[in-house]
């Protein structure tokens, strides 16, 4: 029972992380609450149904399919923070100017809430199948029956929305001036931290070189399965023992995120005291 709570944990809290910073993030997008709804809702179905087909995807390319899926659903979902992330700072100040009429109907919303069903989709997704692969890992090998692996589980699960939950709250906290840059600092790391996975994946199954592995080794100092580890590694991707194709794709996912935020960032336009004076009536 005990290890099916820590690995329904350690899961529930990488999606509950994710969701729990985006949710934050567009809280005053109009209608984002029935995108967020319905991308969990397909997460669940997909885990669900990768979970019934585990086998099938395993032994796709030569026994490496779990891999090379694992990879392209973690590489989808670096592009869409991405996009986020550049739409919030295109938009961002927008939003904001706007806090009391979130209700509007606008354009840029909708394409925001679109990019968010894809997200928290393939957040639930991911994390959904392997936990339901792991539970049934457990289930099989050791005696003490389903029962118990599920009371485990829904612990576990229970225990990883409450981080999340905490998580976003506490970020709503957080003093308007400085809330989007708090959230887009959250959301790269959580990008760049899905694009090492992502490469990990990719040296497992042969597709890159690791160039070096490991780059360094901090299980010592920090073991990733202590609380502060799995936070950690939910949070920004931490990796104890990380190998040096990770280490590049960590950095290429934090330049290039970075680089497009700086480019669609508004300009401060240089207004005059003076304009328009006497003219307050409109």
């Amino acid at each position: 029972m005990f290890g099916a709570a820590i690995i329904v944990f350690r899961e529930t809290l990488e999606a509950a992380l994710i969701i729990g910073i985006i949710a934050a993030a567009t809280h005053q997008v109009p209608g984002r609450n029935r995108w967020l709804a319905a991308g969990l809702l397909a997460g669940l179905a997909g885990a669900g149904l990768v979970a019934a087909t585990t086998s099938t995807i395993a032994d796709m390319a030569s026994g490496i399919g779990q891999e090379l899926f694992n990879a392209a659903i973690l590489g989808i979902a670096v592009m869409m923070l991405a996009w986020h992330n550049i739409w919030m700072s295109a938009h961002g100040k927008e939003l904001a100017s706007h806090a009391r009429n979130t209700g509007r109907d606008i354009n840029e919303g909708h394409r925001e809430c679109s990019v968010l069903f894809v997200i928290i989709a393939l957040a639930v997704l991911r994390e959904g199948s392997e936990t339901a692969l792991f539970l049934h890992g457990i289930a099989a090998s050791d005696g003490q029956g389903g029962a118990n692996t599920l009371t485990g589980g829904l612990l576990g699960l229970g225990m990883g929305m409450l981080v999340g939950w905490g998580l976003y709250a506490g970020l709503l906290r957080i003093p308007l001036r400085w809330f989007f840059s708090a959230t887009s600092v959250l959301v790269l790391l959580l990008a760049a931290g899905m694009a090492s996975q992502a490469a990990r994946f990719l040296v497992q199954a042969d597709v890159l070189p690791s160039l070096a592995a490991p780059l360094w080794d901090s299980s010592e100092l920090l073991p990733p399965d202590s609380a502060i580890g799995i936070l950690l590694h939910g949070l920004a991707g931490y990796d104890a023992r990380p190998s040096g194709m990770q280490f590049i794709f960590y950095m290429l996912a934090i330049i290039v995120i970075t680089a497009g935020m700086k480019l669609t960032s508004p300009t401060p336009s240089k207004k005059t005291g003076t304009r328009n004076k006497g003219n307050h009536h409109e």
